[in-house]
């Protein structure tokens, strides 16, 4: 028995909606950050269930090289975090303004 695709696409969908919402709501950079993950995750959902449903390999292909970008994001993101931390002192997206000196 298997899981029809319509389940698949429900479950990324709601992961999607709660990636955005948290984006949007939160104000720590970090939970921003990772809402942000949720989001390129549910997306990977997709592509992946489109590829089962087709039996395609190009859309687990892509699934991959979006992971590969996604983990070089995560680097570079959480080093931007960090470097703005060490002169800001917090990651508050609110109260970090970096055009001001």
């Amino acid at each position: 028995m298997s899981v029809p695709i319509s389940w698949y696409l429900l479950l990324s969908a709601v992961l999607f909606a709660i990636g955005a919402i948290g984006a949007l709501t939160r104000r720590n950079g970090i939970s921003i950050f990772l809402s942000i993950e949720l989001m390129l995750n549910a997306a990977n959902l997709t592509l992946v269930a489109y590829a089962r449903q087709w039996n395609q390999h190009t859309g687990q292909i892509i699934v991959f090289f979006v992971m590969a970008v996604a983990a070089a994001e995560a680097a570079v993101g959480l080093a931007l975090f960090i470097a703005v931390f060490r002169q800001r002192r917090t990651i508050d997206v609110n109260r970090m303004n970096l055009l001001q000196g």
